[in-house]
C-alpha cells in the first residue's frame, strides 16, 4: 500500500495523479475497481429481461459497456484477433452512455445509476433475482492511476454503524461488481434465514473486497483532507481534455499556477489542476501532512458527516446526542438500565426507529417525538413491505397505538418562565400546532405507556440543564425528565475542504448541500459537476443514497475519463502509484 510519506510536503514538486478520490466507502471502492482496469462486458450466456436494452447491448457485445460504439461509427472501426479474443479499436467514437440508458426507469434520478443497477440486478424492483448480465475482465494496460483517501479502513461509514441492526437493502443489493455477496459472507452471517445483512457483515465484505480485487495499493487509510483548491496550468500547456500530457507541477509561489478566477482564465493557462492538502494519522495521534496535485477529483464522501440539528435551546448539553452509537455506548457502559429515566428519541426515520428498538431491547423506556402526523404518506414505514421489515413495522404500530394522552394541565400562571423564550423558537420550526392560551402539562400529568410512548405532531422546544426536555404539541407544552436525548433527524455532508463548503456546487447555490433537498448539480451521464470541470461527485452527494445506485456513478465517471484519455491518443498503461 502506498504511503503519503512525511517528506511529501518537502518535495519541490508534489506528485500529480490523474484521479484522486475523496472517500473510501462503497462509492470510492467501486470507482477504484473500474479505474483499475476492470471492464464490464455483456455475458452472452445470459439474457436481459428488457428486450430493447438487450438488443442495444448485443450491437457491440465484444466491447466493454464503458466503450460501446454506435453503428454510425462502424466505418471508423477496425477489428482484429489478439490472443483468441475479439477487440474493436475505435478512434474517438466511444458512444455516450445516454444511448444505453434511454427509456429505463428506476428509483434513482440519475439515468446511469438506473442503467448499471438493471445490468447488475435485472428487474429487482419487481421481486426477481435474475443473475447479472455482465461479466468482468481486467485489462492491466488500461488502468488509470488514482488514490482513494479515507478517514478509516475501506468501507467508510459502515464501520461506525451499529453492528446488530439490519440493513434496509437486501444483502445482495449491497454487493459490488465482480464479487458475490453471499459467496464472501457464507459461514460468517448471523442469520442465514434473512435476506438482509448487518452493518458488521457489510463492512467486512467491503474490506475483504478491496483485498480480493488487489486494490490495496490505491487506498490510503486514516487520511483527512483539509483543503481542495483549483489551480490553473500556466505556460499555455494543454490540459487533460486538450490532448497533451504534463506531469510536472510547480506551485503558485513560482508563478506557474494562479488561483481560480479571472486571472486564471485570462493568463493563457491550458487546463486546471486540483491541489489536495491534508494529513494522515499514524501511530496514535501523530499527524503527517501531505500535498498532492490531481487532474481530476472525485467527491465520494457520503452523507453521514454532519448530523442535522434542531437548533433549539440546550441542544449542546452533554446529555443530548446525534448518533445512535452513543446510545449503544451508554448501554454497554452501564449508564442506562431499566431504572433509568426515559430516553427521548427525536425523528420519524429509520435511524430513529433503530434507536427505539435498541433502547427497548435493553429494557429502557422511550419517549418518541416526531413532527409528522402518524398517517402521513411520506413516512418511510409506509413504503416498506411488512414481511421484509417486521421490526420497523413493529415500531410504526407503537407509534400509532401508544400515543400520549393529555389528561390534565396546569394553569397558565404556573407556566415556567422559559416557555415564553422557547415557544418563539418552536413557532418558527413547527407550522402546527401553535401554542394557545392553554397550559403546560407536567410529566406527572401525562398518561405514559410503561415501555414506549409516542408524541406525533410534537416538536422539541428546549433542553434544560436539569435533564428535562420541553415539548410542544396539541396546543400545550409538556415537560419530562429524561436520561438521554437522541436527535436523529438526518445527516448532511461536510464539504468544509471546498470553497464555500461546496455550496456553489448545489442545484440551488443559495442553500447548503443536502443529499435529499439540494444535491450537487452534475452532468447525469458523466457525474462531472456542472460548475467545476474536472470535479466529479457520486453517491449520496448526488442523491443516490442506496448502494444499489451509487455504483452507477463509478460507471459514468470511468466512461468519461476513458473517453478523454482516448482523445489524448493513449491510455495510461502503467497502473499503480509508484510516484508516491
Amino acid at each position: 500500500m502506498p504511503l503519503l510519506e512525511e517528506n511529501t510536503l518537502s518535495q519541490e514538486h508534489p506528485p500529480t495523479l490523474p484521479v484522486v478520490i475523496i472517500g473510501n466507502g462503497p462509492s470510492g471502492i467501486c470507482l477504484s475497481y473500474l479505474l483499475s482496469g476492470y471492464k464490464p462486458y455483456l455475458d452472452t450466456a445470459t439474457v436481459h429481461p428488457n428486450p430493447i436494452l438487450y438488443r442495444k447491448l448485443q450491437e457491440a457485445k465484444h466491447l466493454p459497456i464503458t466503450e460501446q460504439v454506435d453503428k454510425k461509427s462502424c466505418s471508423h472501426t477496425r477489428c482484429f484477433i489478439h490472443e483468441t479474443q475479439i477487440y474493436q479499436k475505435t478512434l474517438f467514437f466511444i458512444q455516450d452512455m445516454k444511448y444505453l440508458s434511454e427509456g429505463l426507469e428506476g428509483r434513482s434520478r440519475n439515468p446511469i445509476a438506473v442503467l448499471f443497477d438493471t445490468l447488475l440486478h435485472p428487474n429487482a424492483d419487481f421481486g426477481y433475482e435474475f443473475p447479472p448480465v455482465l461479466k468482468w475482465r481486467r485489462d492491466k494496460h488500461q488502468q488509470i492511476p488514482h488514490l482513494v483517501l479515507g478517514k478509516g479502513t475501506p468501507g467508510g461509514a459502515w464501520h461506525a454503524m451499529e453492528g446488530s441492526m439490519l440493513t434496509v437493502s437486501l444483502g445482495i443489493w449491497m454487493e459490488l461488481p465482480g464479487v458475490n455477496y453471499r459467496d464472501l459472507t457464507n459461514g460468517k452471517r448471523r442469520d442465514v434465514t434473512s435476506d438482509r445483512a448487518t452493518p458488521e457483515e457489510i463492512s467486512s465484505y467491503y474490506k475483504d473486497y478491496v483485498k480480493l480485487k488487489g486494490l490495496q495499493k490505491n487506498f490510503v487509510d486514516n487520511t483527512y483532507v483539509t483543503s481542495v483548491q483549483k489551480l490553473c496550468r500556466g505556460h499555455e500547456q494543454e490540459g487533460l481534455e486538450n490532448g497533451q500530457e504534463d506531469q510536472r507541477v510547480v506551485d503558485s509561489g513560482n508563478g506557474h499556477f494562479e488561483e481560480n478566477g479571472k486571472e486564471c482564465e485570462n493568463n493563457g493557462g491550458g487546463g486546471t489542476l486540483w491541489e489536495i492538502r491534508g494529513y494522515r494519522q499514524v501511530q496514535s495521534d501523530t499527524h503527517v501532512p501531505f500535498s498532492l496535485f490531481a487532474e481530476n477529483v472525485v467527491l465520494a464522501t457520503g452523507a453521514s458527516d454532519s448530523p442535522v440539528r434542531l437548533g433549539v435551546e440546550g441542544e449542546d448539553l452533554p446529555f443530548v446526542f446525534h448518533s445512535i452509537s452513543d446510545l449503544g455506548l451508554a448501554v454497554s457502559q452501564g449508564k442506562l438500565d431499566v431504572n433509568s429515566d426515559p430516553v427521548l428519541v427525536v425523528g420519524a426515520g429509520l435511524s430513529a426507529a433503530d434507536a427505539v428498538l435498541c433502547a427497548l431491547n435493553s429494557n429502557i423506556r422511550v419517549l418518541h417525538v416526531f413532527r409528522k402526523n402518524i398517517d402521513n404518506p411520506d413516512l418511510i414505514f409506509k413504503q416498506l413491505p411488512k414481511t421484509l421489515y417486521p421490526e420497523y413495522h413493529k415500531v410504526y404500530n407503537m407509534m400509532s397505538s401508544q400515543t400520549c394522552t393529555n389528561v390534565a394541565s396546569l394553569s397558565s400562571s404556573n407556566r415556567p418562565q422559559a416557555v415564553s423564550i422557547a415557544s418563539s423558537v418552536c413557532a418558527k420550526m413547527c407550522p402546527k400546532p401553535q401554542l394557545s392560551a392553554g397550559s403546560i402539562a407536567g410529566g406527572s400529568s401525562i398518561s405514559l405507556f410503561p415501555d414506549y410512548t409516542s408524541f406525533p405532531e410534537h416538536c422539541v422546544v428546549s433542553f434544560q440543564s436539569d435533564m428535562k426536555c420541553l415539548l410542544q404539541g396539541d396546543n400545550s407544552l409538556k415537560a419530562f425528565k429524561i436520561s438521554m436525548a437522541l436527535v436523529l433527524i438526518g445527516t448532511n455532508p461536510n464539504l468544509f475542504f471546498l470553497k464555500c463548503q461546496g455550496q456553489y456546487l448545489g442545484q440551488d447555490p443559495t442553500r447548503p448541500i443536502s443529499c435529499k433537498q439540494n444535491p450537487i448539480d452534475i452532468n447525469p451521464y458523466t457525474f462531472e459537476c456542472t460548475k467545476e470541470p474536472g470535479l466529479f461527485a457520486m453517491g449520496p452527494l448526488v442523491g443516490d443514497n442506496f448502494v444499489r445506485f451509487l455504483k452507477g456513478g463509478a460507471l459514468g465517471i470511468t466512461a468519461c475519463l476513458l473517453k478523454r484519455l482516448k482523445k489524448r491518443g493513449k491510455l495510461i498503461s502503467n497502473g499503480g502509484n509508484n510516484f508516491i
